[in-house]
């Protein structure tokens, strides 16, 4: 077999037509284009199959693709212990992606290490920062005018230091990596929790905070627990009203919010082929909301059809030599399996409050009834990151195109969220764009808008009771509108579209029928849409600035007044001794999200200034003190104020203090600061009794002890005035428990024991107070 080593180079735009092109390099026998930006990184197919070898030898073994793409990029595969689900595996991974939101605390940390350049190609990508309020030009023009600092910064640090910048308007970062960046093998981490997307293209996506980006841009090989393996295999075909997000929407349900921790999911079987590249992409993506490492699809004929699309054929041509490693191994064993029949399968909605509570859409009616959940469907959006493709757009508006033929028009407010300025211009240019907005859609900018709380909602009151059907990912309290009391459902476009139309919950497009204006009864087809377009993508207007070779001369300002921006300080190193009498600054009762401890929204704006931005530590979190929010007992004065104004006070008068939760702590949104305001406003442990992965891996690295009860009632053990005191830490070492001695107000105390899944090197980031700390000590 030929020696293809596929090396990243340059993929990037050829301007002079207006039209994306693959530039490759003149040793195209060597190397294929894969990036636009390249210091001698690569991802290397051959170096790949030799890891793969010598770890197949090891572990004696058939490997799932999961195994194949991750050891695949060890950095020594040859001393490197491996046990699914215990050891950690130190990797290489290809590439960095971040959105503006995270980039910010991102680029200011790498700034911290004083490191001239990135170690392996790096890009921005502006998407987080855009406000729906009226419509895309408006919206995408006012959010350059109010963030034009921050761009500015993100604009010039990735200059500076080396970094792509995908300006405001091209696009929601994971759409972007799936139509450039993403191809089969390639491992990329993204400071995203929806990252994964990439999945769809037989990649390894893993969502991340800040500091790992930071350890992957230094050069640095970037630590993974090693992940379990979950099975999905899929049978039968899709068909009807049947779309690719059910099978994550019924795959959540099974496994619910926190049942991929830990694991990457791999789908596999027969039924893989009837679903697009995209369509799998969408499966991947919301992957996230079950708490899963990544999601991944082997190797197909869609993807292959899907690179060809988006210029990347001669990329394509190099998986197909290499597609034995772009594949499971025959009778490879997963921890796992889930089975799921296509042909078997029925639209789903799942929701309100959780992404995990899963119905048929044919039940939602009844369901809602029984829970008194209101009926009539406020608002439909479709769109974002989980469902923007060109094959979305296509089969929404075909059902929009038949409520348009009877003479009917969403009876819900609609709006449409492209998913990148490809998607836009192309959807324009055939037609879409016009059927849906006829059909009463509003087309938003190209951005996260909505999906991420940026919508300036006006229809309804804070507080009131409402329902919302849209094609995100993800459906938190007060997530996508500020609103506790809106109703948020998860579910295909399709289904939104129908659901929009029909202006009620109690819907169901299969068997029921709509009324035109005239009385007629009629029924809606099952929708219809294009893989791809027959007249290729548009790629609409060039939004990417590539870094300049030479980049000395740039400035990269950060204003000691500014209100957006501020330089970080290091945090202060561990002391030596154990953590005394530590105050619990709030107990807090049931789900809590990274949106709950550092909400979005509003607060989107201050991402790169941590004193502004701890503003809202835990302003979301109900305390189990009161059931309240924000409201917490100030211990030292005994009154009762905001959780931050009260971590503020603590700090201020030199007390330390812990926060006490319950499961899957932190699951959600892969935002650091909720790991970074509590450290900044003196917080030293957060006791629960689990952790998501990402947000626990994101307390580590900014010197926090996350811990878990080994005995999860021992949460009941402990009362809002206790003082807390973590033993043992001289002695701090991996698997090795600690203990924590409670004073109760009454003069009794408890002694429990609290584990911990920190290993030498996390613990060195401990002790010297924080990842970055301990980076600079090692230079």
């Amino acid at each position: 077999m030929a020696s293809y080593c596929m090396t990243v180079t340059r993929l990037r735009l050829a301007l002079g037509t207006g039209a994306r092109r693959l530039h490759v390099s003149s040793a195209f026998s060597a190397k294929v284009a894969m990036s636009r930006f390249e210091p001698g990184s690569s991802v290397n197919y051959e170096k790949m199959r030799e890891n793969i070898k010598i770890v197949r030898k090891r572990l004696n073994r058939p490997l799932t693709l999961s195994e194949k793409i991750v050891y695949g990029h060890l950095d020594d595969p040859v001393g490197q212990e491996i046990d699914r689900g215990r050891t950690y595996l130190r990797l290489r991974p290809d590439r960095v992606a971040m959105q503006d939101a995270t980039a910010q605390m991102a680029m200011l940390q790498f700034i911290s290490s004083g490191l001239p350049k990135v170690a392996v190609p790096s890009t921005i990508h502006c998407d987080h920062l855009i406000e729906a309020q009226i419509g895309g030009a408006q919206d995408l023009q006012r959010a350059k005018e109010v963030n034009q600092e921050v761009y500015n910064f993100l604009a010039t640090a990735g200059a500076k230091y080396g970094v792509g910048f995908w300006k405001p308007g091209s696009g929601i970062i994971h759409q972007i990596i799936l139509e450039n960046y993403a191809y089969p093998g390639v491992m990329l981490i993204g400071t995203d929790s929806h990252t994964p997307n990439g999945g769809g293209l037989g990649a390894i996506c893993i969502g991340v905070g800040g500091a790992d980006a930071v350890d992957v841009m230094a050069g640095i090989p970037w630590e993974l627990k090693c992940p379990k393996v979950i099975g999905v295999r899929l049978t039968g075909t899709l068909s009807g009203w049947t779309s690719p997000k059910d099978v994550i929407l019924k795959v959540a349900g099974i496994l619910t919010v926190k049942g991929g921790t830990g694991a990457i999911v791999e789908y596999h079987g027969p039924g893989v082929d009837s679903i697009s590249c995209t369509g799998m992409a969408t499966i991947c993506n919301m992957g996230a909301e079950i708490g899963a490492t990544t999601s991944v699809f082997p190797y197909n004929h869609r993807m292959r059809t899907y690179m060809h699309a988006t210029g990347r054929g001669d990329i394509a041509s190099l998986s197909d030599e290499f597609k034995d490693d772009l594949v499971p191994d025959k009778g490879c064993e997963y921890d796992q399996v889930i089975e799921i029949n296509l042909s078997e399968l029925k639209p789903h909605i799942n929701g309100p409050f959780t992404p995990d509570l899963a119905h048929p859409v044919s039940e939602i009616g009844a369901i809602a009834k029984k829970n008194g959940w209101p009926l009539e469907v406020k608002v439909g959006l479709i769109g974002s990151c989980t469902n923007s493709s060109y094959e979305d757009m296509g089969r929404a508006a075909s059902l929009a195109k038949q409520a348009l033929d009877k003479g009917l028009k969403c009876k819900a407010q609609f709006t449409v969220t492209p998913g990148s300025e490809q998607i836009r211009a192309t959807i324009e240019r055939d037609g879409y764009a016009k059927i849906l907005s006829d059909v009463g859609g509003v087309v938003l900018a190209n951005a996260c808008g909505p999906c991420i709380g940026q919508w300036d909602r006006k229809d309804v009151k804070k507080g009131e009771k409402n329902t919302i059907v849209t094609s995100f990912n993800r459906n938190f309290t007060a997530r996508n509108d500020a609103n506790p009391a809106t109703h948020a459902f998860v579910t295909s476009p399709e289904i939104v579209t129908a659901l929009a139309i029909a202006g009620t919950l109690n819907f169901n497009p299969e068997t029921d029928y709509l009324t035109t204006p005239n009385g007629e009864k009629f029924k809606l087809e099952p929708p219809t849409g294009d893989e791809l377009p027959s007249r290729d993508f548009d790629p609409g207007q060039d939004t990417y600035q590539h870094p300049p070779k030479e980049s000395s001369s740039v400035k990269v300002d950060v204003n000691p007044a500014s209100n957006r921006l501020q330089l970080l300080e290091p945090f202060d190193k561990w002391h030596g001794k154990d953590l005394e009498d530590m105050r619990v600054l709030i107990k807090v009762k049931g789900k809590c999200t990274t949106d709950h401890i550092s909400a979005a929204g509003p607060w989107l704006k201050f991402r790169g200034h941590l004193d502004n931005i701890s503003n809202n530590l835990l302003i979301g979190a109900v305390n189990i003190e009161n059931d309240a929010v924000n409201k917490i007992k100030n211990q030292l004065t005994g009154e009762y104020g905001g959780v931050p104004d009260v971590a503020r006070h603590y700090k201020a008068n030199g007390v330390n203090w812990v926060v006490i939760g319950d499961e899957n702590y932190g699951e959600g949104s892969s935002r650091e600061h909720a790991a970074l305001e509590p450290r900044h406003l003196g917080g030293r442990a957060i006791i629960v009794k689990s952790f998501a992965r990402i947000h626990e891996t994101n307390l580590k690295k900014q010197g926090l002890l996350p811990l878990t009860f080994a005995d999860p009632h021992d949460y009941d053990k402990i009362r809002p005035d206790d003082k807390i005191s973590i033993m043992g830490l001289k002695s701090f070492g991996p698997g090795k428990p600690v203990t924590a001695v409670i004073k109760h107000s009454d003069g009794s105390k408890d002694s429990i024991s609290l584990n911990h899944t920190f290993n030498e090197t996390q613990i060195e980031w401990f002790q010297a107070g924080s990842a970055l700390n301990r980076m600079k000590e090692l230079q």
